[in-house]
């Protein structure tokens, strides 16, 4: 699968004439990272056909900040600013404009629509979550780590349809967050917002043997144990920890 992606991104880079990371020195690529998150986007937009944008990323003088306006922004470099999330785009040119301009940027998936949903939870509560589904032979899909926080992608769903699945809940924990039409995701291996960098605790698969189709579970499927699970968390689930 990696090699197929490799072929087909290669390809893309000589159609945009593009340099590929090979090519490019060290000084320019940051030591390869920069490459990557490019190659990262162009996979999303044009292999899966996932809308991205370019997060807003960090402040030029202090990594610690981030570089939108906001001096107390609590997920610094994250979230979406100068494009705006409406930006979103699976077209090619406009990823590697924007990845060439700024080839450190945080890739962004905008959740919702035709693209997938997610759910997302405090990092242990979310590995216990993950070992009980696997015991019942849940199949999952993509599941995107940061050190505080796991995601897990679902398959589009309405915010009326989640409303009603929510509403039979006797009590959802606060720390459980459903990105759906209007969000966006932080990718891989994007920095984290709190250090450290993003990373797919579970990759993207085809939904059969060489087919095209990705694999994305129904969220109801996945909610009654995530409740379970961020229930269990320190502070009842009440603590986000971005």
């Amino acid at each position: 699968m990696r090699e197929i992606l490799g072929r087909r991104l290669q390809r893309l880079r000589d159609r945009l004439k593009f340099p590929s990371p090979a090519s490019r020195p060290a000084a320019e690529t940051g030591a390869g990272a920069a490459p990557s998150l490019l190659d990262e986007a162009l996979t999303c937009a044009t292999v899966r056909q996932w809308p991205v944008l370019p997060g807003v990323g960090r402040h030029a003088t202090d990594s610690r900040r981030c570089a939108c306006p906001d001096p107390d922004c609590v997920v610094p470099g994250a979230h979406p600013f100068d494009p705006g999330l409406l930006a979103a785009t699976t077209d090619a040119r406009m990823v590697a404009w924007w990845w060439g301009r700024r080839p450190s940027a945080p890739v962004l998936l905008a959740t919702g629509g035709a693209a997938p949903c997610a759910v997302s939870l405090p990092a242990r509560a979310a590995a216990r979550a993950v070992v009980r589904l696997d015991a019942r032979g849940m199949r999952l899909g993509p599941v995107v780590a940061t050190p505080t926080r796991w995601s897990l992608l679902v398959a589009p769903y309405s915010l009326e349809r989640l409303g009603e699945l929510l509403y039979a809940k006797d009590h959802v924990p606060s720390s459980l967050r459903f990105h759906g039409e209007g969000g966006y995701l932080l990718l891989p291996p994007s920095p984290a917002s709190g250090g450290g960098e993003v990373r797919w605790e579970r990759e993207p698969e085809p939904r059969h043997p060489g087919s095209g189709e990705l694999w994305l579970p129904e969220v109801e499927a996945l909610v009654d144990a995530l409740v379970e699970a961020s229930s269990s968390a320190p502070g009842g689930g009440s603590r986000l920890a971005y």
